[in-house]
Formats: structure tokens, C-alpha cells, sequence
């Protein structure tokens, strides 16, 4: 059993109140990096003193260079590893790769893996906290909580939105994690997608809350329809390997279930629009909605670093207020 007061591994980990409170604190980092030059703030030192190693088995650009900023602008030191730089490449397992690790007594290890469960095997095995940053098909918290940040700052609020999650569900960490956070949250969420692109039970994943907030609709205008929120998932096809295919190209799933200026207009007018990313653009996205006033997607790219430093400063310091 892992003690989930200083590790992330799912969402599961937080309740309601935690989520809150996380994103509280990230409210309250946005000026450090938001403001440049003399209205820039001092370099913060919560975590002065402090190692941080990401360990990263899959390629990544926006949550690594984010733990890896948020880390130094804490005062931590950041040491990035990754899969084919690690002794698992010469046939070391995951957990005896992490207790070395440990053993030079870093303060948090942020894993990113392939494997669904690689997060809570390292959490087992180690002193340090662990942070899940995505572990195969399975979660990627820090995603639904900087997801959830954003829409809070453009919103206002998160309970009673319609948010709509377009796309390839049946690969995407992303949309279990925040099929978990914005339920828990309070916001209605409708996930939309081909059949063959929806796991069976997924609107089941968080018991009787999430069966009672999540409605599974498959045409794209059904689930536009009226939606405060438009998340956009790519279709993931590194992990298709050794399976029958689900759509019949992407030209008719962009056909189908792409987010268009036309189709866009189902949503509510302020309706804004988000993408974990990357995109492919023209597939699930097209450009014009991408570059759109409505598109908040950078601005998730910024959330990011304020929400992950709030996520470091609860898994080494463990009890986080926000000033």
C-alpha cells in the first residue's frame, strides 16, 4: 500500500478539497512565471536544497521541460533521465532502477512509462514521493489538474460545466485522469467518440460519481451540442500495436469526430477549446480552431509549470498552503 499523502499516482490519490487546494497554490504561482525582467519575483527556495529526478521511458516536450522548470524555480535541483540513457536499456528492472535512484537520496521522482502501473511499482519501492507522469494507458494526473486549472481561470468555476471530451478514449491516460478530476469537481462531462474508440466501462471508472456525471455519446454535434468545454484528444497511434484497426482512416475519423469552425458552433458561443497535445492538426483539430481565440491550448502549456510546482512542493514538503 503506498502512501498516497506524498505520492501522485492517479487522481484517486486526491480528494476533492486536495484538488482544490492544488490549484489554489498554483493561482498563487502564476506572477513567478508569468512576469519577466525587473517585475519578475525572486527565485523561490520552498525546495532549496532539494533533488528532483524526472525519469522519462517516453518521449515528451511539454510535461518534462514543465516538472523540469517548476523544480528550479522552487530552488530544487532537476536531473532529467531518460529510458535509453537508464541501466533498463542493458536489462535492469523498473524498480531495482528506481531504489538506486533513491539510494542517492533524491527527494521526488517524477516516471513517465509505457507500462500502466509503472508509477505505483517505483512508489513501492522507493523513499522518495513519486509522481505519475503518464504511465501507459492508465493516468496522467498532472494533465487533468493543470486542465482543470485552466478552465478555472477562464471560467471561473468547474462545477456545473458541460465539458465534452472528444476523440481517441480508448488509448488516452489524459481523459481517465480528467474524467476523475472534473467529476470530482462537479462538472457534467460527456465523452465523445466512434465506438470502437471507447473502452467498455469507462464512464464507470470513479463508481457511482462518475456513472452519475459521465454520458457517452457518439456523433460529434450530440456531444458539441451546447459545451462550455472542447477537449480534443489526438489519435494515439504508437499504441495501437497488435490490434485490429478502429477507424477507417484518419481522413474519415477527421470527417467524423475533427473540430471545425462548423462544428464548433454546436458549442456554447464561449465555449473554449483544449488539447493535451500534440496535435495533428487537420486530424482531430483543424487549424483554424487550433490558432482561434477560442483555443486556450498554449495557455495549458503555461498552467502547467504552476500547477506542477504546487504538485513537487505536496510530494516533498507534503502539507502545501497557499499563502
Amino acid at each position: 500500500m503506498t502512501d498516497v499523502s506524498r505520492h501522485l499516482v492517479s487522481i484517486n490519490d486526491l480528494d476533492a478539497t486536495e484538488i482544490v487546494k492544488l490549484l489554489d497554490v498554483g493561482d498563487s504561482y502564476w506572477p513567478a512565471i508569468t512576469s519577466t525582467g525587473d517585475e519578475a519575483p525572486k527565485k523561490l527556495t520552498s525546495l532549496r536544497g532539494r533533488t528532483v529526478i524526472n525519469l522519462f521511458f517516453e518521449n515528451s516536450t511539454r510535461t518534462r521541460t514543465s516538472f523540469e522548470l517548476a523544480a528550479k524555480r522552487l530552488g530544487a535541483d532537476a536531473i532529467n533521465i531518460s529510458g535509453s540513457a537508464s541501466s533498463t536499456a542493458k536489462g535492469e528492472t523498473l524498480a531495482d532502477t528506481a531504489r538506486n535512484l533513491d539510494s542517492m537520496r533524491a527527494d521526488a521522482i517524477v516516471v513517465r512509462h509505457s507500462f500502466g502501473g509503472a508509477a505505483e511499482v517505483i512508489a513501492k519501492s522507493v523513499r522518495a514521493s513519486v509522481i505519475n507522469a503518464g504511465d501507459g494507458q492508465h493516468e496522467h494526473p498532472t494533465q487533468a489538474l493543470l486542465d482543470a486549472a485552466t478552465i478555472r481561470r477562464h471560467k471561473g468555476r468547474i462545477e456545473g460545466l458541460d465539458v465534452v471530451i472528444v476523440g481517441d478514449l480508448a488509448h488516452s491516460r489524459v481523459a481517465r485522469s480528467n474524467i476523475l478530476c472534473l467529476a470530482k469537481l462537479g462538472a457534467r462531462i460527456r465523452l465523445c467518440a466512434p465506438r470502437t474508440l471507447v473502452p467498455r466501462g469507462i464512464e464507470e471508472i470513479g463508481g457511482e460519481l462518475t456513472r452519475e456525471r459521465v454520458r457517452i455519446v457518439h456523433r460529434l454535434e450530440d456531444g458539441l451540442d451546447g459545451a462550455d468545454v472542447v477537449m480534443m484528444l489526438r489519435v494515439q497511434s504508437e499504441r495501437f500495436e497488435g490490434e485490429a484497426c478502429r477507424f477507417p482512416n484518419t481522413r474519415e475519423l477527421s470527417r467524423t469526430f475533427g473540430l471545425s469552425e462548423r462544428t464548433l458552433a454546436y458549442a456554447k458561443p464561449d465555449a473554449i477549446v483544449m488539447h493535451p497535445g500534440p496535435m495533428n492538426r487537420g486530424v482531430e483539430i483543424s487549424p483554424q480552431v487550433a490558432d482561434g481565440a477560442r483555443a486556450v491550448i498554449l495557455q495549458q502549456v503555461s498552467w502547467g509549470v504552476a500547477i506542477r510546482m504546487a504538485v513537487l512542493e505536496r510530494a516533498i514538503l507534503v502539507d502545501v498552503k497557499a499563502e
